[in-house]
């Protein structure tokens, strides 16, 4: 009997995380709003979703625009309320990456109620920006993003 390799998969090259000072569902019913981006995340001027619908429907676009006007658009690809996750494509954006595929996901710490966050992305890059790329979502927008949500919810 073989047992199964308790060496974990190894992360997306954009990885953030963190534990928020309140419940899995009351951080889920606020992230889940893909339209909401410029209410909580430092540096988004605003967010729109473009055709005005809702923003819970997979394959809406989310438009952002960011420091110095930069424009960024994003389409959800799925929402599962019951996992309390979100993916989504970036459609448009000024940093040099393609093919950038995101996730938002929110799960219940048991042990004290909190809702432990992650936010990670898969992407491809020239082999000279890739590092820097992986580098400026985690640390410049997903932990960053994290960070702005603790204290929204502490």
């Amino acid at each position: 009997m073989t047992m199964p390799s308790a060496v974990p998969s190894a992360l997306p090259p954009a990885y953030a995380s963190a534990v928020l000072p309140a419940s899995a569902d009351r951080v889920w019913a606020y992230l889940r709003d893909f339209g909401n981006l410029a209410e909580w995340l430092p540096g988004v001027d605003t967010g729109v979703i473009e055709d005005g619908g809702p923003s819970d429907r997979v394959g809406c676009v989310r438009r952002i625009i960011g420091p110095g006007d930069t424009v960024f658009r994003e389409r959800l690809t799925s929402l599962d309320d019951e996992s309390r996750t979100y993916r989504y494509e970036i459609l448009e954006c000024p940093l040099p990456v393609r093919r950038c595929r995101a996730a938002l996901r929110v799960v219940p710490v048991t042990m004290t109620g909190e809702a432990f966050v992650e936010w990670s992305a898969d992407f491809s890059a020239n082999a000279d920006d890739e590092e820097a790329m992986a580098k400026t979502l985690t640390v410049g927008i997903y932990a960053t993003g994290l960070s702005a949500l603790t204290r929204r919810f502490s």
